[in-house]
């Protein structure tokens, strides 16, 4: 699992995708979304503008991600 690091109370999930260099540009994010499996805390999510917080977990095509705000690890 990959930490990924924000300094903000959250993330889109667009923004995400850009900021852990899984997708070039941001606006790479709605195709990308539709086309691969995106799972936020193990449910599926589709919606680009979907807010990620703290400790939650991200799966891109079998590859974990954490949001760690701050730096603190929970």
């Amino acid at each position: 699992m990959k930490d990924i690091f924000i300094n903000t109370e959250y993330i889109k999930l667009d923004q995400f995708l850009k900021y852990a260099n899984i997708i070039g540009t941001g606006g790479e994010a709605r195709y990308f979304i539709k086309q691969n499996s995106v799972l936020v805390n193990n449910e599926p999510e589709d919606r680009r503008g979907r807010k990620l917080r703290n400790g939650d977990i991200i799966r891109v095509n079998n590859k974990e991600y954490r949001i760690v705000q701050n730096g603190e690890i929970k």
